[in-house]
């Protein structure tokens, strides 16, 4: 996933309103493509106002949550990965109830290969 300039603008102040055309990747394309509402007219139309943020601080804030989410990339793998809860229940149940530990050992097994296999960043 690659993090947006309408979440970057959320970030910074998730209340304003405004219209993106486009995706922007330069300070020119931001000040043509991105519109802050500032009110509106007698007919429900926007007024658009000045940017309420430049290009420089929404840059820096789509970068961090790309950051932010690229280093969060093992927790979306692993929790892909993981075995189900219904395989948790079942297999502790049968452990603490049956005194069978046979699923409850796979579990285990399997629960640990997810980590390993996807190490935290």
């Amino acid at each position: 996933m690659t993090t947006d300039i309408a979440s970057a603008i959320k970030a910074l102040k998730s209340d304003a309103e405004f219209v993106v055309s486009g995706e922007p990747t330069n300070e020119a394309e931001y000040n043509s493509q991105v519109k802050f509402v500032s009110g509106a007219d007698s007919n429900g139309t926007a007024i658009f106002g000045s940017q309420l943020y430049t290009w420089s601080q929404v840059s820096a804030k789509k970068a961090e949550l790309q950051t932010a989410y690229d280093n969060n990339e093992y927790q979306r793998k692993r929790a892909a990965a993981y075995p189900s809860v219904a395989d948790f229940m079942e297999a502790y149940t049968e452990k603490e109830i049956g005194s069978d530990s046979t699923k409850w050992d796979a579990y285990k097994t399997a629960y640990n290969k997810v980590r390993s296999d996807n190490p935290k960043g």
